[in-house]
């Protein structure tokens, strides 16, 4: 495939370069629109109880309430007739608006103490936008600016669900923007500094962006035909931007190392594209495998990304395949413009290896392997202990910035109300109407269960055991078209105690078919899914790459190793992620951050994906160069040495640059978007010095002959159909040490 892309460069780089612009631009244009089309929710389990019973609730007209209006009077107070008069006013204009159903009222539910603060100068009016978590947002952006502010006396602020929904829709189209602008800039003063030359450093950027209109415009093609969550335009962003920086650096380096050989422009192009093309192609198939992982996952926002990041590994290699060559032929010697260090700094890249620092820092390791990967293990161990005492949960308004109208609201529901009423179970009854004998034993039952307040249905209010309100016109709510709904309502507002009464209310026996949902059953059945799904996933990305690894390395220990030194390179990532987002250490550096005492249960699933596959992108990077040198010189030593250093500082710089991409996800103004720009950064620069710098060598110094052994027919399978990086001829001589299918494509 090498040969026929080379070839394809070559004769026609300026019909690729125009290809590539026409593709750019059409991607550019769909992501103008991409928004629109892409959900802003995704973090539940349609499919578990929970989300069987929202369903239903939807279905029958009866979702769960997602807008909240906090509604402030004056110094008389919300019983005041003024005030209860405008109140009423207000929510029977809201019951008229088009869409919005379940609309209910302190003034117009019989004034419950629930919907009034405990000052008694605020009250809450609370609806139900009808859609689902694309239209709902659009359907409050016109909604909204009629409500907010002051009307007939009473300033109302919007809140809910609903809210959080579309503010997360646009903080997330911002964080690409700010993620971008700050990127940017940076990445170019990098790339200047290991290039030396302007047009030089303008490459990896060119690449980038055209990977990334691409993406865009795959993305849109597909969020035309299947749902899509807005957090996967800033993995295409980010993500895009850091990986087309790593390809290019290694397509650019072994350009230049060919050049320096004395290969002409042509040649250095197919050398180039038959080693580090191959790399780039296998490494990109390796991240999308990786992320194949996500799609074991129901939930959207997962799949999301998933989708996301295999489409932008993808795409970056198809840049920095084609665009890449393509550019290098055609700028020709310009490349070299705009040059900053002049040309000692190629000088000294083409010396001997022997005097490199890499070259010197693996022969050090290299005779010290037992001390220095006991120490350097350890320390990692312990980089990732705090992650035993993790607390899993679901993001709520809390991860929003201070700023955020859903927050704002939130914390004045949860500092000057009853909370309690806004995380009742919701028990949906299929095919059980008001008229079943059963149906109030089995209320009354739930009444009795520990820490609930009162449980409303069809047939009245229930409190300890005992029927405490007869049916009113207001419990007809609870009587669905093909079933009944009970609210069970938890006498505590926190958290913990309504996912206790999640697995209560499961555990208690009906004596017909009961779905509970609500908030906490939510998160309950999120996290559950996760631990389920997780498994299988891992396994499915394990066998993956160790199939992949022995590929490309020929050997039966390698691909092990490089599992586990992938692995070992993400304890300091799990372990930052609950000393600082948990626990709250050093939080106050990451700007608006709110630590709930948990993290978000999507986050550690999706991070281990980007982290691993990220890992795996250097380790094929390190393991295909070293393998090239051992089959030119048959000494492992001498290939681990050789290998880290002619890949060294480029390996080196590629951790650099993409740290300072996925730095961009910590300027996002939501928290748990920010463990991104955490995590990520620490696994790949953990990868690019621990682990390559002293576990790898160590490891492989270790494993001695056996690093490259194979059983026969194993060596067989891998003459066949390997990745062969060296770019020796099929018939050149090997050397005397070098096994016997070294070399052979």
């Amino acid at each position: 495939m090498m040969k026929y892309l080379s070839e394809l460069v070559l004769r026609r780089s300026r019909s690729v370069l125009v290809v590539a612009l026409l593709f750019t631009l059409l991607g550019g244009a769909a992501s103008a629109t991409l928004f629109g089309r892409l959900t802003a929710g995704g973090l539940t389990n349609k499919g578990s109880e929970s989300g069987q019973a929202t369903r239903i609730l939807e279905k029958n007209g009866q979702g769960q309430p997602n807008l909240t209006l906090v509604v402030t009077v004056g110094p008389a107070g919300v019983d005041a007739p003024a005030a209860a008069e405008a109140g009423s006013r207000l929510t029977e204009r809201l019951a008229k608006e088009k869409d919005v159903i379940n609309v209910t009222s302190y003034w117009t539910a019989g004034r419950p103490p629930q919907l009034r603060s405990e000052k008694g100068d605020k009250a809450l009016v609370g609806a139900t936008i009808r859609g689902d978590e694309t239209s709902v947002p659009k359907l409050l952006d016109e909604l909204a600016p009629r409500y907010e502010g002051t009307h007939d006396g009473l300033d109302v602020r919007v809140g809910g669900y609903a809210m959080f929904q579309k503010e997360t829709t646009e903080i997330s189209q911002e964080d690409g923007t700010k993620g971008e602008t700050i990127a940017f800039p940076l990445t170019m003063i990098v790339l200047v500094l290991v290039f030396g030359s302007i047009v030089a450093a303008c490459l990896p950027l060119a690449v980038a962006v055209v990977s990334m209109m691409l993406g865009f415009g795959v993305l849109w093609v597909m969020a035309n035909l299947t749902d899509l969550s807005v957090f996967v335009v800033s993995v295409v962003t980010l993500f895009g931007l850091g990986l087309a920086i790593d390809y290019s650096l290694l397509i650019v380096n072994r350009h230049r190392e060919e050049l320096r050989d004395g290969a002409s422009p042509e040649q250095a192009i197919r050398t180039t594209m038959n080693t580090a093309g191959r790399t780039v192609l296998f490494s990109a198939v390796t991240i999308a495998l990786v992320l194949v992982g996500l799609l074991f996952f129901p939930l959207e926002a997962v799949r999301s990304m998933g989708i996301g990041g295999m489409v932008t590994a993808l795409l970056s290699a198809l840049g920095a395949l084609t665009v890449l060559p393509a550019l290098l032929l055609t700028l020709g010697p310009r490349v070299e413009k705009g040059r900053v260090f002049g040309r000692r700094r190629d000088a000294r890249a083409g010396r001997e290896v022997e005097h490199g620092f890499w070259h010197r820092l693996a022969t050090f390791v290299m005779r010290r392997p037992v001390p220095v990967a006991t120490v350097v293990i350890a320390f990692l161990l312990l980089l990732g202990a705090p992650f035993l005492g993790v607390e899993v949960g679901m993001p709520d308004e809390r991860s929003m910035p201070a700023s955020s109208e859903a927050r704002q609201v939130a914390t004045i529901i949860r500092t000057e109300f009853d909370s309690a009423e806004q995380n009742a179970a919701q028990v949906v009854l299929p095919d059980v109407t008001d008229s079943d004998k059963d149906l109030p034993g089995y209320a009354a039952a739930l009444s009795k269960l520990p820490g609930v307040a009162r449980v409303d249905g069809p047939t009245g209010s229930y409190v300890k055991g005992a029927q405490a309100v007869a049916r009113t016109p207001a419990h007809g709510r609870f009587a669905l078209d093909d079933g009944s709904c009970l609210s069970v309502v938890p006498a505590s507002g926190d958290p913990d105690a309504a996912q206790q009464l999640v697995h209560d209310v499961r555990a208690q026996h009906a004596p017909f078919k009961a779905l509970v949902g609500g908030m906490a059953a939510d998160s309950i059945d999120t996290t559950d899914t996760l631990l389920d799904r997780l498994p299988y996933a891992l396994g499915a990305v394990m066998v993956a790459m160790v199939v992949l690894l022995f590929l490309l390395t020929g050997s039966v220990m390698l691909p092990f190793l490089a599992l586990a030194l992938s692995a070992l390179s993400l304890t300091a990532t799990f372990g930052a992620l609950v000393w600082i987002f948990q626990d709250g250490h050093l939080v106050s550096l990451l700007g608006d951050v709110t630590v709930t005492g948990s993290i978000a249960s999507t986050i550690p699933v999706v991070l281990f994906a980007l982290s691993f596959g990220l890992a795996m992108d250097y380790q094929v990077f390190m393991l295909a160069r070293i393998r090239e040198e051992y089959v030119r010189t048959g000494s492992g030593t001498t290939a681990v040495a050789q290998g880290l250093e002619r890949i060294g500082r480029m390996v080196t710089a590629a951790a650099v640059l993409i740290s300072i991409v996925f730095l961009g996800f910590t300027v996002s103004g939501i928290s748990y978007v920010k463990a991104y720009g955490v995590g990520l950064p620490l696994a790949v620069l953990m990868d690019a010095t621990l682990i390559r710098g002293a576990l790898l060598p160590a490891l492989m110094r270790l494993g001695g002959k056996a690093t490259w052994w194979a059983p026969g027919f194993l060596r067989r399978v891998h003459v066949r159909f390997g990745l062969h990086e060296s770019s020796q001829a099929p018939d050149a001589p090997r050397s005397p040490g070098a096994p016997p299918y070294a070399g052979v494509r």
